[in-house]
């Protein structure tokens, strides 16, 4: 008789796994068949330049409705662009800065034997092929402090895994 009811028990127990498995499983296969996977596309990810197109029709548009000269219009934007920055947040830096900030990090790379060569031109090479979102330097959607970023600028970027 013991048999009869451990045989009860296992089969009980089996059962028991089997509609939990279902009951975790189902859910999780249906969510996955319902969320769409985006397909990478190269016309999802902004064109370098497109917020300086993107602000040139405005003021195109806004000097063609006002009646003045697009390069008055350009003038004032700016003015006013300046006049509502943050004293706190600073300047950001030129093309330039950021391209050699980037140099000096991937130099640093190499000659500490995290990078080769190679890699370190390779990375330059996508860089200026416009490869990675954003500008140079540009740490992720978020920038520094969002998704993707490591806290405040100039701070070390976290190893995974640690």
């Amino acid at each position: 008789m013991s048999r009869t009811i451990r045989r009860k028990h296992l089969l009980a127990g089996l059962a028991t796994a089997g509609v939990l498995g279902v009951g975790i499983a189902a859910p999780t296969i249906a969510f996955a068949a319902d969320t769409p996977t985006p397909a990478p596309s190269a016309s999802t990810a902004p064109a370098p330049g497109a917020k300086a197109d993107r602000q040139n029709e405005f003021a195109e548009a806004l000097a063609k409705e006002l009646g003045v000269p697009t390069d008055k219009v350009t003038a004032a934007l700016e003015k006013v662009r300046e006049q509502h920055r943050p004293a706190d947040r600073p300047q950001r830096p030129s093309a330039e800065d950021r391209q050699a900030a980037l140099k000096q990090r991937l130099d640093q790379a190499v000659k500490d034997g995290k990078l080769t060569q190679e890699q370190a031109d390779a990375i330059t090479k996508a860089i200026e092929a416009g490869v990675f979102p954003g500008p140079a330097g540009h740490r992720g959607p978020g920038g520094h402090g969002g998704p993707g970023g490591h806290g405040r600028p100039g701070a070390p970027a976290a190893t995974p895994g640690k």
